[in-house]
Parts: C-alpha cells; sequence; structure tokens
C-alpha cells in the first residue's frame, strides 16, 4: 500500500475541503462536513482534516501508477480551486 500525507497551510483549509468533496461527490463516493471529509476514488483513497490554519490530506493506493493519479488530483484540484493561496501541495510519502 502506498501512502503519504500533505499538510497544506491555509486560513480557508475547511472551505478547500468542502469544495473538493463536493466536487468530487458527483462522480466518486465522497463524505464531508466541515472538519474532515473522505473521498473514495476507483483508484485510491483520499481523506482530509481542516485545523486551524491547516488542511492534512492523507491519500493511500495500490499501486504506484494509481499512487501517482491519485496525488495529482487531489493536488491539482486544490491549486485550481484555491487560486494563488496555494500554489502547490507537497506530499511526504510514507515509508
Amino acid at each position: 500500500m502506498y501512502k503519504a500525507q500533505a499538510f497544506v497551510e491555509t486560513e480557508k483549509a475547511s472551505r478547500y475541503l468542502k469544495a473538493l468533496c463536493n466536487h468530487f461527490d458527483r462522480k466518486v463516493t465522497a463524505q464531508y462536513d466541515d472538519n474532515q471529509g473522505t473521498v473514495q476514488f476507483g483508484f485510491g483513497d483520499c481523506q482530509m482534516q481542516a485545523t486551524n490554519g491547516t488542511l492534512v490530506i492523507s491519500i493511500q493506493a495500490d499501486t504506484d501508477e494509481n499512487f501517482g493519479r491519485v496525488k495529482h488530483v487531489v493536488g491539482d484540484h486544490l491549486v485550481r480551486f484555491s487560486g494563488e493561496d496555494v500554489p502547490g501541495v507537497d506530499w511526504v510519502d510514507e515509508a
């Protein structure tokens, strides 16, 4: 199992969490509230938690290819939704 986390510093963590989950919920299974969310892509999973000033994103996938895909989909959407607030997502792979 491939796993990674990202800690995105932003005062709009809850807003971005809800926007991402709402968007993904149109095509895949997503559950969320103001402070946490889960998205089940067919190729991997994503959990998000909004805290004061930080959006914590945890992802996992079974294959290296799907792992890269989850990173790209979640990171790309967050950057697009945030405008200039989040210039990029720095993933930290878990051993």
